[in-house]
């Protein structure tokens, strides 16, 4: 069974002859605080940033868990839906969550995101752009009036960027109620070493370092995200590889299905879907060697969804869905 319903990467960045040569340079007896500064600098040198803005954690989810525990007394409010693990965090340390409720069809209203703002005052508003399961991404009309009005309140806001890498790059000011959250499970390829990155105001990263273990992640971790940004034009590379499937996995839905099931724009590694077909076509390519998600949740229990795979199972993959396409349009004929 060919996985496709986590949003992971399918294909890694580094060789086994690259790995086997961290290891044998890894000196794993010493605590790795020389290791933590020198990605923090590889990671900020990459992105045109100061190291003191950019501090890393066991992975994106302790980075919720962090902000869940550090920011000011009072609710967070998110977006419904978004990533699910915001809820599963603040029900973990007892913080109170609020939403903001998408329409039918998971679009989001500006004016009401800014009215449940004013009438919940929250500690801070916490949303993923692109947008976790729609693939959307909010333009900087949506962003920045949504931060100016959580700046005018006294609260923090929380962008949660796990698929920037797959969308448009875009700047917001460097102030300190903004914090910009990232992981390296995504389009960098290591889900398993459990690698997620804070970028904020000095003075916010200092907040957040309050509450930071004295040596947060461990010696190969560190080891092999750095060596990423060391070597900088092959990790462009397979940037700009890990993009190009996106690309094929869109065009696949888009081509054959679009005209019968809703596919929505998407600027990450994965491809929702809604519409009465869309279970029908879900289960087919289950049945077929791929797992996609289906959705057990009462408010998206007409959607699937779909995550990149290698070049050669994408073929596979359009291939099952054609077969599907054409038995549709059999018995829609007959």
């Amino acid at each position: 069974m060919i996985r496709i319903d986590k949003n992971e990467s399918p294909i890694a960045p580094l060789s086994q002859v690259q790995l086997n040569e961290i290891l044998k340079d890894m000196q794993y007896n010493l605590y790795p605080d020389e290791e933590y500064q020198r990605f923090r600098e590889a990671y900020a040198s990459f992105y045109k940033l100061k190291p003191n803005q950019v501090i890393a954690t066991n992975g994106s989810d302790e980075l919720i868990q962090k902000l869940m525990l550090i920011m000011p007394e009072g609710p967070v409010l998110t977006l419904n839906p978004d990533f699910f693990m915001y809820q599963a965090y603040a029900a973990q340390v007892q913080r109170p969550i609020e939403f903001v409720e998408s329409d039918q069809d998971l679009q989001f209203n500006l004016q009401h995101i800014l009215d449940r703002i004013e009438a919940v005052r929250p500690s801070f508003f916490i949303m993923s752009n692109p947008h976790n399961p729609t693939g959307k991404q909010f333009d900087m009309t949506f962003i920045n009036s949504i931060s100016e009005k959580l700046n005018k309140i006294g609260s923090y806001f929380v962008i949660d960027e796990a698929y920037l890498d797959y969308g448009q790059p875009y700047e917001v000011p460097n102030t300190p109620h903004v914090i910009r959250m990232r992981t390296f499970s995504k389009a960098f390829g290591i889900a398993g070493l459990r690698l997620g990155v804070i970028i904020g105001h000095e003075a916010t990263i200092r907040l957040i370092q309050r509450i930071e273990h004295p040596y947060p992640l461990n010696s190969f971790t560190l080891k092999v995200a750095t060596s990423l940004f060391i070597s900088e034009n092959d990790t462009t590379a397979f940037l700009k590889r890990q993009r190009a499937l996106a690309t094929r996995l869109k065009a696949i839905f888009t081509k054959h299905v679009a005209d019968v099931i809703k596919v929505y724009p998407s600027y990450t590694n994965f491809v929702l879907t809604k519409g009465k077909l869309a279970h029908d076509l879900g289960e087919f390519i289950f049945k077929n060697g791929f797992k996609p998600r289906i959705y057990e949740e009462e408010n998206m229990k007409d959607y699937v969804r779909y995550s990149i795979a290698t070049e050669e199972q994408l073929e596979q993959l359009e291939g099952i869905v054609k077969e599907w396409r054409e038995r549709y349009d059999l018995s829609k004929n007959t």
